[in-house]
């Protein structure tokens, strides 16, 4: 006998199946759940890695503070720039 909350989540399951792209036909039944388990890996990557270049433009959001002309011309001067 099944219990509520493994109805819910094979519900979820199901419902997230259907999201990902699955079809009920009969030609690729037996390949739908290997087809979630891949597109949810390649979705997840592209949610990690849009999280690293989000956290990076955050990181450096204001790191060009702009400094003072004549503390750059002099700085330039000494490097033998």
């Amino acid at each position: 006998m099944k219990t509520e909350r493994q109805v819910t989540f094979r519900g979820v399951l199901r419902t997230w199946k259907y999201t990902l792209g699955s079809f009920s036909d009969d030609k690729t039944e037996k390949y739908d759940n290997h087809v979630v388990v891949l597109r949810t890996i390649i979705l997840l990557t592209y949610l990690v890695t849009n999280c690293f270049i989000v956290s990076g433009v955050i990181r450096h959001w204001n790191s060009n503070q702009c400094q003072d002309r004549s503390q750059m011309t002099i700085q330039s001067i000494k490097d033998g720039g």
